[in-house]
């Protein structure tokens, strides 16, 4: 995958998980940037859940590969 690419599914990504996790700021997605286990922990952090649950949600919300 060529790095504009990338950066397109990325931008389309963000604003999936904004709708997703409207806690997030622009900040923490720019910190993120596609890294799912960074995204749990913004998620535990921002909504006070367990890791676990993060991670659950994540996986939930990441399409099939």
């Amino acid at each position: 995958m060529n790095k504009d690419k990338a950066e397109g599914n990325w931008k389309q990504m963000k604003g999936k998980i904004k709708q997703q996790w409207g806690k997030l700021t622009d900040d923490d997605l720019e910190v993120i940037e596609g890294k799912a286990d960074e995204l749990a922990g913004r998620i535990q952090e921002r909504y006070g859940i367990a890791r676990e649950e993060a991670e659950k949600q994540v996986k939930r919300f990441r399409p099939a590969s």
